[in-house]
């Protein structure tokens, strides 16, 4: 009666050959691969969002592409595009292009914002706190893509809407516009400072001098 043998552990398998991108063990990429330098030495590009359109023709399919960037300068301008192309290359150099036309200036206090602020699109609504030195950048997705190409460097973000990147990136400029300083506001209100305009508040308002009551003349 013959045994049947148990199997042994199997071997480890070899590691796959390093490719492109595959790790430090792979070729390095070349300029450009990941965005750096493609809107220009002084711009910060990101590319929050690729979609493939499939239009259903007569002849079969046709496939184009839709891209949606981020191009900021680091240092308080920051701006948003979508391009559209049968290829992807050529529809993020459209949507940088298009970024380019439509870059704001945002209000920074140092390394964050000034206040807190809401954002609202459609069905999009961003929430943006400043946040002390050391905190970072507290958001995912399109949030941080735009606050990374705005200079900014600790706030904490809530997406409290829909999901759809295009919403979201535009609640997030509405919410960057209507940033202010307070030394603007109060110029724009006719006051010098806050603590001026809380102490006209406490002081109380003179109380009016009775006018003296005419004494009758008696004959």
């Amino acid at each position: 009666m013959s045994s049947t043998a148990t199997p042994g552990p199997r071997p480890p398998r070899g590691n796959r050959p390093p490719g492109r991108g595959s790790g430090p063990s792979g070729p390095p990429r070349p300029p450009g691969a990941l965005g750096e330098g493609r809107a220009g030495a002084d711009l910060i590009d990101h590319v929050v969002h690729i979609n493939r359109v499939t239009k259903v023709v007569k002849g079969g399919k046709n496939f184009s592409f839709s891209a949606l960037v981020i191009v900021g300068d680091g240092k308080g301008r920051v701006g948003y595009g979508a391009g559209k192309a049968k290829e992807v290359p050529t529809a993020i150099k459209k949507g940088i292009e298009m970024a380019k036309k439509t870059m704001i200036s945002v209000t920074l206090k140092g390394k964050t914002i000034p206040h807190a602020v809401t954002g609202h699109y459609g069905a999009g609504r961003v929430f943006l706190k400043p946040a002390s030195d050391g905190t970072g950048v507290i958001a995912g997705g399109a949030v941080r893509a735009i606050l990374e190409a705005v200079g900014v460097q600790n706030i904490l973000t809530k997406s409290l809407g829909t999901t759809n990147p295009h919403n979201v990136v535009k609640a997030t400029f509405d919410a960057l516009r209507n940033l202010h300083m307070a030394q603007a506001i109060f110029k724009a209100r006719g006051r010098t400072s806050g603590a001026a305009a809380e102490a006209a508040a406490v002081v109380p308002a003179a109380e009016p001098v009775p006018a003296p009551e005419a004494v009758a003349e008696t004959k």
